[in-house]
């Protein structure tokens, strides 16, 4: 580690600071067998922050004399992994409860130094660095206890130590506070689709029976293209084109705004591709089924979309949260092939049921729109919360910003 550190740091290898076990496997049929907790390694890259709050696995008492028991205080790492930059993602544990480590996690078990400011200062990106430097494999990369042991890490005092703990503590309470909340919002969001989107619940001010109507009387349906991929000059324009993973990036946000590729105009006067609209629903048709946006500028997709152009009858954004409300029904569709497809004369003849009024049609989608509006803002609030918490960690963990 080649950064300045305070002269009151001591600057240490890992090794040095407590011992190393290796965890013992835990199948995934077996991690939701029992109810004595239990942590696999892949959860420490997609369940689990510095410290580890809740569990998601949980195993049987007799799947337990095989496991390797850990305890308050443990440093739990990832010993294998798929990119060499978060290879060696680590947790601490931090339960006072009997609980167990599976296959490839590697536990360290400190002897002096707060487990929390380790936990932080061991995935801070001077250490990651290192990390990557010492991981093995390249289709499975692979970090190992010898590798650990030789990772030099800043170390302050006992008690700068736990001050600093704290601090980032309280930044990952702000966090997870957060989103705690938005997954509420997202829950309660939900309800409202299941039950407005159904007629099961209605609007004060509105009555009457719903109508039946096809998708094809609801909207102009459009399908996508892609030019050849042999011409340069089809590509590289001033034509937003659309891929599946523009969708996905989104995660689960209302609007598509711009794209990572686009094509030029000969592109699009040589393909199948069609330029539509601004206010156009554009919606994943092939292997992934059914995730949706609304365009705010003119675009193309590719052929793995089918796109919806509201007719008068429609608002638009019911018309959107009716099509993410129908996933369900549209895989059964495809249900019996090898790729999931849905093509456009399946969807024209897609049955629903909608409002008579267009104006019930409005409120409907007005009071689902506030709710999306509201869980962005909290979106906002945690995108902010997670710099100010990645700030922190870079100025207290180098001691730029000392706490005592």
């Amino acid at each position: 580690m080649n950064d300045v550190i305070p002269n009151d740091w001591e600057l240490v290898n890992l090794g040095t600071l407590g011992s190393f076990a290796k965890g013992a496997g835990i199948r995934k049929d077996e991690a939701l067998s029992g109810e004595i907790p239990a942590v696999r390694y892949g959860e420490l890259y997609t369940d689990h922050p510095e410290i580890l709050r809740a569990h998601r696995s949980f195993i049987s008492a007799e799947i337990s004399k095989s496991a390797r028991p850990i305890k308050c205080g443990d440093i739990l790492f990832a010993g294998s992994g798929e990119t060499k930059e978060e290879i060696g993602k680590c947790t601490g544990f931090l339960g006072d409860y009997e609980a167990f480590a599976g296959g490839d996690i590697i536990v360290f078990r400190p002897n002096g130094p707060d487990p929390r400011f380790l936990a932080y200062m061991l995935n801070s990106a001077p250490i990651a660095k290192q990390k990557a430097q010492r991981a093995q494999g390249d289709a499975v990369v692979h970090i190992y206890p010898d590798a650990l042991r030789r990772l030099s890490l800043p170390l302050p005092s006992l008690h700068e130590q736990q001050a600093i703990a704290a601090a980032l503590s309280d930044a990952d309470g702000v966090v997870a506070g957060l989103e705690r909340v938005i997954a509420k919002k997202r829950l309660i969001k939900q309800g409202a689709m299941q039950d407005l989107l159904t007629a099961r619940r209605r609007l004060p001010g509105f009555s009457g029976e719903w109508e039946e109507a096809t998708l094809s009387e609801l909207a102009d349906i459009r399908s996508g293209g892609t030019p050849s991929t042999s011409d340069a000059t089809l590509w590289d324009g001033d034509i937003a084109w659309v891929t599946p993973t523009d969708i996905t990036a989104l995660d689960g946000r209302k609007f598509l705004s711009g794209t990572t590729r686009t094509i030029s105009r000969a592109g699009l006067r040589q393909s199948s591709a069609e330029l539509l609209p601004e206010g156009t629903i554009v919606m994943t048709s092939r292997a992934t089924i059914g995730e949706c946006a609304i365009s705010t500028i003119p675009l193309t997709t590719n052929q793995g979309f089918k796109n919806f152009i509201a007719k008068n009858r429609a608002d638009r954004d019911f018309l959107y949260y009716l099509l993410t409300s129908q996933k369900k029904g549209f895989i059964e569709l495809c249900s019996g092939s090898t790729f999931l497809e849905i093509g456009k004369t399946q969807l024209t003849g897609y049955t629903v049921r909608v409002p008579e009024t267009k104006r019930e049609q409005q409120a409907i989608s007005t009071v689902l729109s506030d709710m999306d509006a509201e869980i962005q803002t909290l979106e906002g609030r945690l995108t902010k919360a997670r710099a100010v918490k990645e700030g922190m960690m870079q100025n207290l963990l180098t001691g730029r910003v000392r706490l005592v």
